[in-house]
């Protein structure tokens, strides 16, 4: 198999440690080239938004919580140029086998429920398939909401998707689980 990225350097197996004991080896999907251009956040990081280089509460999420909006999720990566190509062939071009990449770091805990966030219909039909299910596509899942068309968060600046309405509802007759 060659790199999902680059496709020019053909991927060997490499057995770990890990996959020695577990009788399961970790498929890589990308060459050592690739897989380095993408940038881990290091351990300064806002603890709420995981905004690289803070080791407080950043500028944003002081911002939010004044609005009494509590900002809580967790990034692995930082956004880079490498990233923005990532995206820009998994999601605009339709390159659904890039999901490969990224899906192992996708973990179920428990005492969470797993709310992908969806398409609307408009856009499911233009990409053909939702690039955030395709992620977590072997994790229990529970699809609680439903998207109205709106303008691509892409074509808006940041300002305009800060203040853009919120385009989400709860699906009708869905069950919300209890809180753990």
């Amino acid at each position: 198999m060659n790199c999902l990225i680059c496709q020019a350097k053909a991927l060997t197996p490499s057995i770990n440690f890990q996959a020695l004991i577990t009788l399961k080896s970790n498929p890589s999907y990308l060459c050592l080239t690739c897989k380095n251009t993408f940038i881990k956040i290091g351990v300064d990081h806002c603890p709420r938004c995981y905004k690289s280089g803070e080791k407080e509460i950043c500028q944003d999420c002081q911002e939010w919580e004044r609005k009494g909006i509590i900002i809580n999720h967790q990034a692995i990566f930082k956004y880079n140029d490498s990233m923005q190509q990532f995206f820009s062939r998994y999601k605009f071009m339709g390159d659904y086998q890039l999901h490969q990449v990224f899906k192992s770091y996708f973990k179920f805990k428990k005492e969470f429920t797993i709310v992908p966030i969806p398409l609307s219909p408009e856009r499911y039909q233009e990409r053909g398939f939702n690039q955030v299910a395709a992620f977590m596509e072997k994790l229990p899942l529970q699809h609680l909401l439903t998207k109205k068309e709106s303008q691509p968060q892409s074509s808006l600046t940041r300002e305009e998707r800060l203040t853009h309405t919120n385009p989400f509802q709860i699906k009708e007759n869905s069950s919300i689980p209890e809180k753990k």
